[in-house]
């Protein structure tokens, strides 16, 4: 069966509930807080809970933070690709949840954000996998490059995701610009698509975009509680959402991307791997936590009531 290699960060992230967001300056009350795995580690588990073979193919540091996110990613039963661990510890991501389900976030990178061409020499990758790749790693002077040179000397039967995340603002970046050539999955939020291209609705971010990557790419684009879009040369398709009560929207757009891949992986269209990427996204929202992605059967459930009803 395929796998997927994810090249991007898992961090600590300092999860906290409160009303609002204090005004520069200002404090409130949280009114919950805890320690858990996060960044990269939500797709990788949203991958795994739905029956895809997972290695980590990042950095884990030497510390309190670099233990959590080991027994996370074992607890998943998530590989870990490079045994040994860094002399910094992991780092921490302060995540915030405001009352309306948005979140905030400030991180720090750590050990997870140094990456070697040594450190990829070894991986075997195989035809049919799935190389997951995070925008946040462009912008890591110690990761970036080798990353970027390591997937462009991949096998043309190795698939590429790319997820730019929100800090890439721009396609014109000489790592993007040389990566985008080899793209053969693009997964993004539409308000990520809209700031990229430029576009003033997802329609035109996807015209744009197939400008910018090569012409067999497969681009979703999340499109909240309304679902997603999927596209792929001339044929364009929405895929309607699953209305439910949302409290927490942190780690939604992962559980999607990792349910999405897990369903291509199985051999599913991309509508059905899309609809279940959405049923995903929708049970996700409404725990609190950032790796709240469910597993196969409570999205056949959510699937079978909303279709069957």
């Amino acid at each position: 069966m395929p796998k997927m290699l994810h090249t991007g960060q898992v961090i600590i992230d300092l999860v906290m509930a409160v009303d609002q967001l204090p005004q520069a300056g200002g404090d409130v009350l949280a009114q919950s807080a805890s320690f858990e795995a996060g960044g990269g580690f939500n797709v990788m588990a949203a991958a795994a809970r739905n029956g895809l073979p997972v290695i980590y193919l990042g950095r884990h540091g030497s510390g309190r933070f670099g233990d959590l996110a080991r027994e996370a990613m074992n607890a998943e039963g998530i590989r870990i690709g490079l045994a040994g661990r860094a002399e910094r510890d992991t780092g921490l991501c302060v995540a915030i949840t405001d009352a309306s389900a948005e979140r905030s976030f400030v991180s720090y990178i750590g050990a997870e954000g140094d990456l070697t061409a040594e450190d990829l020499a070894d991986v075997k990758v195989e035809a049919g996998d799935y190389v997951y790749v995070s925008g946040y790693s462009l912008l890591l002077t110690g990761k970036g490059q080798a990353l970027v040179d390591w997937v462009l000397a991949l096998p043309e039967q190795v698939k590429v995701v790319f997820d730019p995340g929100p800090l890439v603002e721009s396609p014109d970046a000489p790592l993007l610009q040389a990566l985008l050539t080899r793209i053969d999955l693009w997964t993004s939020n539409g308000v990520e698509a809209l700031r990229i291209t430029g576009a003033p609705d997802i329609a035109g971010a996807l015209d744009l975009l197939a400008g910018l990557l090569p012409a067999k790419v497969l681009m979703v684009v999340r499109d909240g509680p309304q679902g997603c879009w999927i596209s792929q040369g001339s044929e364009r398709r929405h895929v309607p959402g699953f209305k439910v009560q949302a409290v927490d929207s942190n780690g939604a757009g992962d559980a999607h991307a990792g349910v999405f891949v897990a369903g291509l992986a199985r051999g599913l269209s991309a509508f059905e791997a899309a609809r279940r990427a959405n049923a995903a996204a929708a049970l996700a929202v409404t725990r609190w936590g950032p790796a709240t992605a469910p597993g196969v059967a409570e999205v056949d459930a959510l699937i079978n009531k909303t279709f069957s009803a």
